[in-house]
């Protein structure tokens, strides 16, 4: 865990206080509190968010199900990072996935959603190369296209998906040259979306990701 990471929150209404640590931590792992190769462990997370060790207990299980954690040499747990074969299965998968939800959006996005797309993306190409920062309104902008999807299905996998992204470590937005065209890909999908062509919003998508996947296997390749 980073010296700097932000306080871990959790949001306890209308939820079970195991799901609603298990939803903390998934929110972590997606922000970058947690990161590839960091330890979490009862004690600290249970203080950190003033629950008792038990909801942390069913949370750790959870996220070990889902192969994101596992075991560390004594106790507690490790934030796990992905071999090649389940970065290209991952990638797979969020083509298909994010390519469904620009299908849907396309076809009920309304008004007000296409304005916030607008406005998420012209801070995007505001940002200026700020990685970090570009990678959080990569996520504003993913996260709002899913909602204009409407399809609680669809939200649930890709929540999963999200998280899995994090365990990459560091974003593609780092790589030269990606922020601008990413920027392009996202313009061209907004306007696909507000045209109310799901074909065409679909095939950007499913072209932006592998693009994205291009440039993560060329920052593999470099490292």
């Amino acid at each position: 865990m980073t010296a700097d990471a932000p306080t871990l929150t959790i949001d306890r209404d209308n939820v079970s206080l195991g799901e609603a640590v298990f939803r903390a931590l998934c929110q972590a792992l997606e922000t970058g509190v947690y990161r590839s190769g960091d330890r979490l462990r009862e004690d600290e997370v249970a203080q950190r968010l003033d629950v008792s060790r038990t909801p942390v207990r069913e949370a750790f299980g959870r996220l070990m199900a889902k192969g994101w954690v596992q075991p560390a040499g004594g106790r507690g747990l490790i934030v796990r990072s992905l071999d090649p074969s389940e970065v290209l299965e991952l990638y797979a998968m969020r083509e298909i996935l994010e390519g469904a939800a620009a299908r849907l959006a396309a076809q009920y996005a309304a008004p007000a959603e296409v304005a916030a797309l607008r406005d998420i993306h012209a801070r995007f190409v505001a940002a200026d190369g700020e990685a970090a920062e570009l990678a959080r309104l990569n996520r504003l902008m993913h996260g709002a296209i899913q909602r204009a999807a409407r399809n609680r299905y669809l939200d649930s996998a890709l929540a999963d998906m999200h998280v899995a992204i994090s365990l990459l470590g560091t974003t593609t937005f780092a790589a030269e040259g990606r922020p601008v065209t990413a920027a392009a890909e996202h313009a061209e999908l907004i306007e696909a979306i507000a045209a109310r062509d799901p074909d065409r919003a679909e095939a950007i998508a499913r072209s932006h990701i592998r693009e994205a996947l291009r440039t993560r296997l060329g920052m593999k390749l470099t490292a």
